[in-house]
C-alpha cells in the first residue's frame, strides 16, 4: 500500500471472518515492518510448554476423573450430591481463569502473568482496562444521550492511530446505534480539537468493541448449557460405568478411566475434521469453501443431542439387563464418550478460536477466558440441575430419578431432559448465528 500523495490514508476494511480467523491480524502484522526471524526453528520453547502443560493435565484430570468415585466411596456420599459436588469443583476450576486474563489484560501483560500465575498461556500486550472501555462507551453513550446520531459515519469520533500498533481499529456497524452516542462531537466533549474527556467522547473503535461483546453473549450463554452437558462424562457418566459390568474377560475397567479413551477420541476427530471432513466440504461448496468457525460450533451442538440421548438409551437397556440378572459391559459407554468427543471437538475447540478471533485487541485474554468460563457455569448449572432433579422427582415417588442406588432409579429420564434442552440450545444457537455480524478491521 503506497504512502503520502494524499492528505487521507487509504483504508482497507476487511470482514475479520470465522473462517480464516486471524486472518487481519496477519495482514496488520505485514505493515509493521521487517521482523526479526531466526536462521532455524527452536523447538524449546514448544517442547517446554508442551511438557508442562501434560503434567498440569495429568494432575488436574487424575483428580477430576477419579473425584466422584472417591467421595462416594471413601467419603461415602450420596449419587446426587456426589455428581453435584464434583461439578461444583469443575465449575470453580474453570472460573479462576477469568482473574488471571484480566490481570494479563489490564497490568501485568503475558509474559509476567504466566511467571506469576503459570495459569495460563496469554496472547499479547496490555493495552488499558477493557472493563473501563465498557463503561466510557455506556456512560457517554447516556451523557450523550440528547445528540442525534450522524447518518454519515465518518463524522464519528476516531483517533488516526493508537499508541501500541497491537490494537486493531475497527469499522463502524449499524446495529446498536445507541451506543454510537458515545463517538459524537459535540463542544462539550471537544475543545480546541483534543479530547476532553473519554467519560464524554470515546472512539468508534471503542463503541464497537462493546458491540462485539453484545453480539458475543447469545452465542455465549448457548455453550454453558453445553458445558452442563459435557460435563456430564465427569459425573454421571462414571457413576453409571460404576454399576456396569467391568470386566473384559480378566481384566478390571475402572469407570474413570474411559475419560482417557475420550481424551483420545477427541484428538481422532481433530484428524478426522482436518483430514478427511474440511477437504470434503471444500469438494462440497461450489467455491471452495470450508466450514466456518459458527457452523463448526453448531456441529457440535448438534452432536451433544446425540450424546445425551445415547446416555439416555443406554441407561434404559442398562436397567432392563439388571432386571434380567445379566449387567451390561462397561464397553456400551464407548459410543456415547465417542460422539461427546466430537461435540468437544467441532464446539469446543472451535469456540476458543472463534472468541480469540473476534475479540478486540484490548480484550483478547479475557474473552479467551470467558469462553472458559462456559465451561465453568456449565458446572455449575449441572450441579443445580443435578441438586434439582434428585430433590422434585425423590417428592414425586421415592427414591426419585437419581438415588443412592441406581438400580433403583432412572438416570435415563435425567439423560432424556438433558437431551431436551440440548435440543432446545441447538435451535437458540442456530438463531443467533445465524444473525451474527463478524467485526470488521480498518487497515491503514
Amino acid at each position: 500500500m503506497e504512502e503520502g500523495g494524499s492528505a487521507h490514508t487509504s483504508l482497507l476494511v476487511k470482514n475479520d471472518t470465522s473462517r480464516h480467523g486471524e486472518e487481519s491480524q496477519s495482514l496488520l502484522e505485514q505493515h509493521r515492518g521487517p521482523q526479526l526471524k531466526s536462521k532455524s526453528p527452536d523447538w524449546r520453547a514448544p517442547v517446554i510448554i508442551l511438557v508442562l502443560e501434560c503434567l498440569e493435565s495429568m494432575a488436574f484430570n487424575g483428580i477430576g476423573t477419579n473425584l466422584v468415585v472417591y467421595i462416594r466411596s471413601v467419603l461415602h456420599g450420596g449419587i446426587a450430591s456426589s455428581a453435584s459436588t464434583v461439578s461444583l469443583w469443575y465449575g470453580t476450576s474453570f472460573f479462576v481463569p477469568i482473574l488471571g486474563a484480566t490481570i494479563a489484560d489490564t497490568y501485568l501483560g503475558n509474559y509476567k502473568t504466566v511467571l506469576v500465575s503459570l495459569i495460563m498461556y496469554l496472547l499479547h500486550e496490555p493495552s488499558g482496562s477493557p472493563v473501563k472501555n465498557i463503561f466510557q462507551v455506556i456512560v457517554a453513550s447516556f451523557r450523550n444521550m440528547g445528540l442525534e446520531v450522524p447518518v454519515d459515519s465518518s463524522l464519528l469520533y476516531e483517533v488516526k492511530s493508537y499508541d501500541t500498533q497491537r490494537r486493531q481499529k475497527l469499522a463502524h456497524s449499524d446495529d446498536f446505534r445507541f451506543l454510537d452516542k458515545a463517538a459524537i462531537i459535540s463542544d462539550q466533549s471537544l475543545a480546541n480539537g483534543s479530547c476532553q474527556g473519554s467519560w464524554r467522547l470515546c472512539t468508534v473503535t471503542q463503541v464497537e468493541e462493546l458491540k462485539v461483546l453484545i453480539r458475543l453473549l447469545p452465542i455465549w450463554v448457548t455453550g454453558i448449557l453445553f458445558g452442563a452437558a459435557i460435563s456430564q462424562m465427569h459425573t454421571t457418566f462414571i457413576q453409571q460405568g460404576t454399576v456396569m459390568n467391568t470386566k473384559i474377560g480378566s481384566l478390571s475397567i475402572p469407570p474413570a478411566s474411559l475419560y482417557s479413551f475420550e481424551v483420545i477420541c477427541v484428538t481422532l476427530w481433530v484428524l478426522l475434521v482436518n483430514k478427511v471432513i474440511v477437504p470434503a466440504t471444500r469438494t462440497c461448496f461450489t467455491n471452495g469453501a470450508e466450514l466456518t468457525q459458527l457452523q463448526r460450533i453448531g456441529i457440535g451442538r448438534f452432536l451433544m443431542i446425540f450424546a445425551m440421548a445415547i446416555a439416555a438409551f443406554l441407561e434404559m437397556k442398562r436397567l432392563e439387563s439388571v432386571q434380567a440378572g445379566e449387567p451390561l459391559s462397561i464397553v456400551w459407554q464407548l459410543p456415547q464418550y465417542i460422539v461427546i468427543a466430537g461435540a468437544e471437538c467441532f464446539a469446543v475447540i472451535t469456540q476458543f478460536e472463534f472468541f480469540h478471533g473476534q475479540a478486540p485487541d484490548s480484550m483478547k485474554s479475557m474473552l479467551t477466558a470467558f469462553a472458559l468460563l462456559t465451561t465453568a457455569l456449565g458446572n455449575y448449572l449441572s450441579s443445580a440441575i443435578i441438586s434439582l432433579v434428585a430433590g422434585v422427582t425423590r417428592v414425586w415417588h421415592n427414591p426419585g430419578w437419581i438415588p443412592d442406588d441406581l438400580n433403583q432409579g432412572h438416570l435415563d429420564y435425567y439423560y432424556w431432559c438433558l437431551t431436551a434442552l440440548s435440543l432446545a440450545n441447538f435451535f437458540i444457537y442456530i438463531y443467533f448465528a445465524s444473525k451474527y455480524k463478524l467485526k470488521k478491521v480498518v487497515i491503514n
